[in-house]
This record gives structure tokens, sequence and C-alpha cells, in this order.
């Protein structure tokens, strides 16, 4: 069967997308940085998701192209919350009477409720988050042997839940369609601590900046600045409501979690300095 590839609708910084066979399927194709062992894991996550009945793009099939390889996956439409970031208009979901910062902020509750639906999965059967966090952890740069030690003796030491965890929620993996959320971007999918995955987006909601391909204006950037603290307390106020886990119970996951995300490549250096920053004010602090 013969298939066709169409124009390039997105990137990544793991990834290309295209489209694929008409309207509705894509293909995701990897970046030299992306192992077929990862892509084909992403498949396995992707899978899981799609099984459980959550708000996710129904994964098809492998394929390769040419010398690389792909997942083929149904096509979204919507915009990512990144993109609402990055055109100013995060918080004008008319749920509540507010359209601006001062206000609440809609789609902190709609990430809230999405990674919700997501942690209400237990004992899936997909990589253990502690290994991984470990591994990440120890192959981060900018920290110390010392460093590493003290924060992996702090991550042994949390509570141990085994239920379906993301990963990796941030706003440009988070999909606004009709007012509701789409989850993509499963590569980073493991059995392990909702709080793990809670303190991925207080962190980069607090230290992240605007890709630089996305051309962010001094306004925009201001935009994202002034609307920081009040995603986290949006999002953080409607996950307890749900819950019960609070600020207190993400807390002791900062260290770890900011620690792992040195390993990562899509950071600037100045985000990287806060979050090395992040990692040794917590375990000073022990």
């Amino acid at each position: 069967m013969t298939h066709k590839l169409g124009n390039k609708i997105a990137e990544g910084a793991g990834s290309e997308v295209y489209e694929w066979d008409g309207e509705h399927k894509i293909v995701k194709l990897a970046k030299p940085n992306t192992s077929i062992d990862d892509l084909q894991q992403e498949l396995v996550n992707s899978r899981v998701a799609w099984e459980y009945g959550l708000p996710v793009p129904e994964p098809f099939e492998f394929v390769t192209i040419g010398d690389r390889a792909g997942i083929v996956f149904e096509r979204i439409y919507g915009e990512s919350m990144l993109t609402r970031l990055q055109d100013g208009r995060i918080g004008q979901i008319t749920e509540s009477p507010s359209s601006n910062v001062s206000g609440d902020i809609v789609e902190a509750r709609i990430t809230a409720r999405l990674l919700h639906q997501v942690h209400a999965h237990a004992a899936p059967p997909l990589r253990d988050q502690r290994e991984r966090l470990t591994y990440d952890i120890n192959r981060a740069p900018y920290l110390t042997e010392a460093d590493k030690a003290s924060v992996i003796a702090q991550l042994n030491q949390l509570p141990v839940k085994q239920v379906l965890c993301h990963g990796d929620p941030n706003p440009g993996n988070i999909v606004i369609r009709e007012n509701d959320a789409v989850l993509i971007d499963w590569n980073d999918a493991s059995t392990g601590n909702p709080e793990a995955d809670l303190a991925e987006y207080v962190l980069l909601i607090r230290y992240a900046t605007m890709p630089e391909y996305l051309n962010p204006t001094p306004e925009v950037k201001a935009f994202l600045d002034a609307a920081r603290e009040k995603l986290v307390r949006t999002f953080l106020d409607e996950y307890k409501q749900l819950t019960g886990i609070g600020y207190e119970d993400i807390e002791p996951w900062f260290a770890p979690v900011a620690a792992r995300k040195l390993s990562a490549d899509a950071f600037t250096e100045a985000v990287k300095a806060s979050l090395v920053e992040e990692v040794r004010r917590r375990i000073a602090s022990k």
C-alpha cells in the first residue's frame, strides 16, 4: 500500500510531524537524536493510554520512510496551550468571566483535570518511574556527583505509588480542542507517583522560557512572566480539589524532577541555571 507524506505541520526537539494520507492522520518522524527503541516505546506507551480510554490521539502503526522511523497517529485539530501562551490568549476560555492574568486561568484547571484522568489508572505495564528518574539524574550535567547522590537519596526516601504518569505534561503537549484537552507525546510515560508529573508541570511553568523558534515578543515574555504563579496556583488548587494531593505532597519531588530535567536538551542556559539553583537549595535544606 502506498502512503502519501504531506506537508510538515509541526516540529519538536526530537521529531517532525507531517500530514499522512489526507486530513485525518499524521506521521511523527524521529530526528537523529531519537532512537528507534525510544520511538517504539512511545508507541507502546501511547497504546496503553489509548486503551485506557484517555483523551489521546489514536496510535496506528510504526513505519519507516527512507532512513527515518515514525509513528502514525490520529490527527488532532486544535491548538496547544503553548500556542495560546505565545499569542497571549491564556485565560480566554469562558468558564469564568475573567479573560486575563488577574482572573481564573481555566487552561490550568483543564490541565489539572486531564492529569487527574491519567493518574486514575493504576499499575500500567510501563517503565518504572524511579529507575528512569535515577538514570536521568545520573547523566545530568551541571551537578556534582555529591549533588546527584543527595538527590537520589531523597528520591529513594519518597513513598512509592504505582499509577500511570505522562512524564512531560508541558503546555506544548496539551492541545485544546473545543474547550477540552488532548494529551500528546507519551514518550516519557511510566508507572510511578503522580506527584512527579505535578512537579514537572510546576517547574516548567515557573522556569521555562518560550522557544526561540516561536519568535516571542517582549510583550509575550512579559505576559508569561506575569502569568506564571497564577497558572501554578490555579493548577494546584484544581488538582487538590480533585485528589487531595497538595503542594506539601509535591514539594519533595522538586529536587529529583529538576535534576532530571537537566539531562534534557530543550532548555536555555538560563533555565538550566535556575534548575541547578532549585536542586541545590532543596538538598541544602534537608
